[in-house]
């Protein structure tokens, strides 16, 4: 047999997915209370994307008390980096949403497009990478986090402890993954 080819779906993944089959047993609520969600994400990708492109280009929005106007405004500001790659290993990598060093100050933002509360963590996290790729004490620093939601911008100097226990957290943990690779755990 001679299977179709559908190239016009090739690396997408359906709403009603095989591989995600737990639609199957949803009420007519279920679906649609997913169906929003999922257009929530797309939506806020794509507010991600032009917040990037708006930095990027230097293009201020109109001062407003509106979260995008705010974080665009903001990292442009500052002169931030958007979508930067902070590495440590294969195993803990992210994207922040905006960053900045300058003057001894490591500045993170982080847009947020929905309505779940949020907490620091994940900047916090962002820190500690940032300081192990770079090698910087994170006592040695100023460290402000912010997180703009809700038409807020909610602003957090974290503990430089709380940075140094995550950096040796995910070394730890970096370390305990490649000894699981090895015995074939996986």
């Amino acid at each position: 047999m001679i299977f179709n080819q559908h190239s016009a779906i090739t690396g997408r993944h359906a709403f009603l997915s095989p591989s995600n089959y737990h639609w199957i047993n949803y009420t007519d609520q279920k679906l649609a209370a997913r169906f929003v969600a999922a257009m929530a994400a797309r939506r806020g990708t794509d507010l991600h994307a032009f917040a990037h492109e708006a930095i990027r280009l230097g293009i201020k929005l109109p001062r407003a008390t509106r979260t995008l106007n705010l974080y665009v405004n903001d990292a442009i500001g500052f002169k931030m980096v958007t979508e930067q790659p902070l590495y440590y290993s294969d195993n803990c990598f992210g994207h922040v949403d905006s960053i900045a060093f300058r003057r001894n100050t490591l500045r993170i933002h982080d847009l947020k497009t929905g309505i779940s509360s949020t907490k620091e963590t994940q900047l916090e996290v962002y820190a500690a990478l940032f300081c192990l790729e770079y090698q910087i004490d994170p006592f040695e620093i100023e460290i402000i986090l912010r997180i703009y939601q809700s038409d807020e911008v909610r602003e957090y100097i974290p503990d430089p402890a709380d940075i140094l226990y995550i950096m040796n957290k995910i070394v730890d943990f970096d370390n305990q993954v490649e000894q699981f690779k090895k015995e074939d755990l996986w």
